[in-house]
């Protein structure tokens, strides 16, 4: 045990740490992982690949996000099932990118939420916020040998905050700049964004989920081809079919949109039954698949820039995307339109794939972890103060 806790602290001292960050979101297709060299100020991307969950696992987490009832017994062996393909996926692209195991420090891994709850639950006197993230770390830290910093979101709930968004004091570390004022605009399940106003210390960055990102889209994609397509490939169906403009009016009154940061959502508000009733109500009504798909494409488009224009103190000078709805051409077309003149970018073009963004974010927080450096944004999340992120697990020596 001594010999663990002296390793940890040898970690906190390094000047400049090689980690592994790995990231399953809402979306839950697959896992990301990143492996960066991380000083205090610089970053450098080595290596970043995604790993598909394999078809059983993706039918057991799917279940899990239906309204079936779930034997405990079904959650706790998926635990250590999601540690093994996580443990897995590192290993796979150190083995593909020829970076070997040995030289990396660290892993931080975000896991997969199956359940988060940031409106809280009444438990006697109490309500209670709670989150729910698996991929056993114990089994990440033992399969590759090395320490992993994971379970980020409890402590910040512990905090008073809603344990979301936690990317926050990565993007303030990767895109904050002196004279321009930024919103980085992540599309993956759910949209959040992090408002970055020039010269901006990070008590002043404002972060939160805008509400739905490409969940919807993805699910009723899925639906109009009978499964043959999971997503709507660079936007094509949409772009095919005409905007309900009744139909995304009564999408834009959701109670979501209106609710004032701090804020954060999931599949709890727009997931499989909330997709399933809009689909059987617009096809009721004599919608075409594609206009479906264009409206509810529409939606997520308009929800992000209500929430700009609603909730934050400026409109930016500059937009950077990432996240898969960065790829859909349907999608970023009618954020520009929305947006003029702000620039549209992608956080490729600061040399951050929009694809490894959030897995990179999860290396950055671990790396803080680390060295005992606090990690949450109170100001986004609403918790009461500053705190440490995540749960340590040492590695082999």
């Amino acid at each position: 045990m001594m010999r663990k806790i002296i390793s940890i602290g040898k970690l906190s001292k390094q000047a400049s740490l090689r980690i592994a960050g790995l990231m399953s979101g809402t979306s839950a297709d697959g896992v990301d992982v990143a492996i960066i060299d991380f000083a205090i100020d610089a970053l450098k991307v080595l290596a970043f690949d995604t790993y598909p969950y394999p078809p059983c696992v993706s039918k057991a987490i799917s279940k899990l996000f239906s309204n079936e009832k779930i034997p405990v017994s079904d959650i706790c062996h998926l635990n250590f099932v999601i540690g093994e393909v996580f443990a897995d996926a590192v290993l796979k692209l150190c083995r593909k990118s020829r970076i070997s195991i040995n030289s990396i420090d660290l892993l931080g891994s975000h896991g997969q939420t199956i359940y988060h709850n940031p409106k809280g639950t009444r438990f006697g006197k109490l309500l209670l916020r709670s989150t729910l993230q698996i991929g056993e770390p114990c089994v990440i830290a033992g399969r590759t040998g090395k320490t992993v910093v994971a379970d980020f979101r409890p402590a910040d709930i512990a905090a008073g905050g809603q344990g979301a968004p936690l990317v926050p004091y990565a993007d303030y570390r990767l895109f904050s700049h002196k004279k321009k004022n930024r919103i980085v605009q992540n599309i993956g399940g759910i949209a959040n964004l992090t408002w970055l106003k020039a010269r901006a210390d990070i008590k002043d960055v404002l972060a939160f989920d805008t509400g739905p990102g490409n969940m919807i889209i993805d699910h009723i994609a899925n639906l109009i081809t009978k499964g043959r397509y999971l997503y709507d490939v660079d936007g094509r169906i949409a772009a095919k079919g005409k905007v309900d403009t009744s139909l995304l009016k009564k999408l834009m009154q959701h109670k979501f949109l209106k609710r004032r940061p701090p804020k954060s959502t999931g599949r709890e508000e727009f997931g499989a039954a909330f997709s399933n009733r809009l689909y059987n109500a617009a096809a009721k009504a004599g919608l075409k698949p594609a206009d479906i798909l264009a409206t509810v494409t529409a939606f997520t488009a308009r929800s992000i820039i209500a929430a700009y224009r609603r909730f934050l103190p400026l409109l930016p000078d500059e937009v950077i995307l990432c996240g898969g709805g960065a790829k859909n051409k349907t999608l970023v077309k009618m954020l520009k339109e929305q947006i003029e003149p702000a620039k549209v970018l992608l956080t490729d073009d600061f040399g951050i794939n929009a694809d490894a963004k959030e897995a990179i974010s999860f290396a950055i927080l671990a790396g803080a972890t680390i060295r005992g450096i606090s990690n949450n944004v109170p100001s986004a999340t609403g918790a009461k103060t500053s705190v440490v992120l995540g749960k340590i697990i040492p590695g082999k020596i």
